[in-house]
């Protein structure tokens, strides 16, 4: 999902793209091989250990449902970029429960009011990470929702290098987006 011209948005209206290719992008790539890695020396899911932990320190987290945490990841590429991430462990989103899917909507949609009111209606990006069709049932992956505020923009050396620069602490993202209501 793109919303204003900075993320790219080309029509006016709410809309969103679902894409599917054939190939799995390289830096998509690199974050299931990294996921692999984890879960193969610990046997664990390295994203549900991600949950855990933002849930467990909290001064990250924006909001937690009874399904779902809300959260500014540690060491954010981006300011005020928020993980939404479900508290069960599943790897595809599309296993997503009829029960979960009202919690979701109320969860993104009280995100979404948060960074609107609190970032004035950034221009955002919006993307759902899922585990590859052929490694659905597999347990290394945790899908998750990430929503990217456009609020700076790549200049050299984020182009150069392909790190990023956020001069936003999330710790401090978090607790901006907690005191705005939803």
């Amino acid at each position: 999902m793109n919303h204003g011209e900075r993320a790219g948005t080309s029509i006016v209206h709410p809309h969103s793209q679902v894409i599917a290719t054939p190939v799995i992008p390289i830096h998509i790539r690199r974050k299931y091989e990294i996921a692999v890695q984890h879960y193969d020396d610990t046997g664990r899911c390295l994203y549900c250990d991600i949950v855990d932990a933002e849930d467990r320190q909290s001064q990250r987290v924006v909001q937690r449902s009874d399904q779902f945490l809300v959260f500014e990841p540690y060491a954010s590429r981006f300011p005020f970029e928020t993980w939404i991430a479900p508290i069960r462990h599943s790897s595809s989103f599309g296993s997503v429960t009829d029960q979960e899917l009202p919690e979701l909507a109320r969860v993104l949609g009280n995100t979404l009011r948060r960074l609107h009111k609190a970032l004035e209606d950034p221009h955002f990006n919006l993307l759902i990470l899922s585990a590859p069709v052929e490694d659905e049932s597999k347990a290394y992956f945790l899908w998750h929702i990430e929503i990217i505020p456009r609020l700076t923009t790549a200049a050299g050396f984020e182009l150069g290098s392909g790190m990023h620069v956020n001069p936003c602490i999330p710790e401090e993202a978090a607790r901006f987006l907690r005191e705005a209501s939803g």
